[in-house]
């Protein structure tokens, strides 16, 4: 399977439809694909290539159009094997392709893929490749979301090969206004791998203000040939813009911190907020991370196990530190039988992040007083989240 994304430019990729996890970490409920790239002109240039275990189908999908030994060059804008897997495979049955990746790419590559250095090319931001009517112009992207990361700028056609920068995990769609709910599923992306390097993402952003971009072609799902729309939500992704809006994320055992939970949730929509609520037991977490990209507070309620807070709490607790979403404000509940700590142990955690607007913590279930307690707490945070 192939398609001309524009002039002797090719999408030749795989798409993955049975995945369902990645990183055993991220869910894949709709699949995903490894974008890879064919330029053929006068030099031909496979830009990418794709996950373990599907080298034969890139093999078929290049050898359609010209055959893998027939290359000159293969760029390496990032060195996960999921982008970079087939590296190997593709220089055994070509014995003149030569590697094009940054200085940390062509370390990586020689210890991750055994390639000699005598088949790297070093490249540099703003270094360029004429290929004979077409010419590369690559740029340097570290931490983006590794410390190799590049992008690769094919200039006459003005295409934007951006590897994970821009993706999504999605199996169908061709091209951007195939998939209705696309936003949605870039919004999990870019909060499951890139929101940790928001600042990095904004400098990003700043260099291609530099480049015309008429196509962007990530190395996860649809290629974009509408781009402007995925620029403006990086736009605000990256800066940590945030909506009138609160997560409310819990483990409950009893039904005591679930009832808290509810509560608050029900006062902030009354006034006026939008909630999301996530029971840690059975939540997706890619959703619950998408929710995260934008949310301006979050609210954080766990039991007490054994002094602690619930370990579902706790392994939240870590994604949400690893990860550094923009909420501003939280609020901490918790609920306990014979011993407190789970409140404590979540402030702790979420230390300076965030700022606490309150806490508590109640003793079997809440009384009406404590009740009150939680309502006027999720008035304070309302105004908080409008204010903001």
């Amino acid at each position: 399977m192939f398609f001309e994304i524009s002039k002797n430019v090719y999408w030749v990729g795989v798409k993955d439809w049975n995945r369902r996890m990645f990183d055993a970490l991220i869910p894949l409920p709709r699949g995903t694909s490894y974008n890879s790239y064919l330029i053929v002109g006068e030099k031909n240039v496979l830009v990418d290539t794709v996950n373990p275990g599907f080298e034969a189908e890139l093999k078929n999908n290049v050898g359609s159009i010209v055959g893998l030994e027939n290359l000159d060059y293969l760029v390496m804008n990032h060195a996960e094997p999921d982008h970079a897997g087939a590296i190997p495979y593709v220089m055994s049955l070509n014995g003149k392709v030569k590697l094009l990746t940054t200085l940390k790419g062509s370390k990586m590559a020689q210890t991750y893929y055994k390639v000699p250095p005598d088949r790297i090319v070093v490249v540099k931001n703003g270094d360029q490749l004429n290929l004979g009517g077409k010419t590369l112009k690559f740029i340097e992207a570290p931490m983006l979301h590794w410390p190799e990361t590049m992008f690769t700028y094919l200039q006459e056609d003005k295409i934007l090969f951006s590897c994970d920068f821009f993706g999504a995990h999605l199996a169908e769609g061709l091209f951007d206004d195939d998939v209705e709910d696309l936003p949605v599923f870039a919004q999990k992306y870019f909060g499951e791998i890139m929101m940790p390097f928001k600042v990095m993402g904004k400098a990003a952003l700043e260099k291609l203000k530099n480049f015309e971009i008429k196509v962007i072609a990530p190395s996860h799902g649809p290629v974009y040939r509408n781009p402007n729309k995925i620029l403006s939500l990086y736009e605000k992704w990256v800066a940590g813009a945030t909506r009138e809006k609160v997560v409310v994320v819990y483990a409950s055992m009893w039904g005591s911190t679930e009832s808290m939970a509810h509560l608050v949730s029900k006062t902030l929509m009354s006034e006026g907020i939008n909630v999301v609520e996530y029971n840690l037991s059975y939540a997706d977490l890619g959703d619950l991370i998408k929710d995260l990209v934008d949310a301006r507070a979050v609210v954080l309620a766990a039991p007490t196990v054994l002094n602690g807070a619930h370990p579902l709490m706790v392994y939240f607790l870590y994604l949400f530190n690893a990860l550094r979403p923009p909420a501003k404000y939280c609020i901490i509940f918790g609920s306990f039988g014979w011993a407190g700590g789970s409140v404590r142990q979540i402030k702790d955690a979420v230390g300076s992040n965030v700022e606490v607007l309150d806490v508590l913590e109640v003793n079997g279930r809440a009384s009406d007083a404590e009740l009150a307690k939680i309502v006027e707490a999720g008035k304070v945070l309302a105004k908080k989240v409008r204010g903001a």
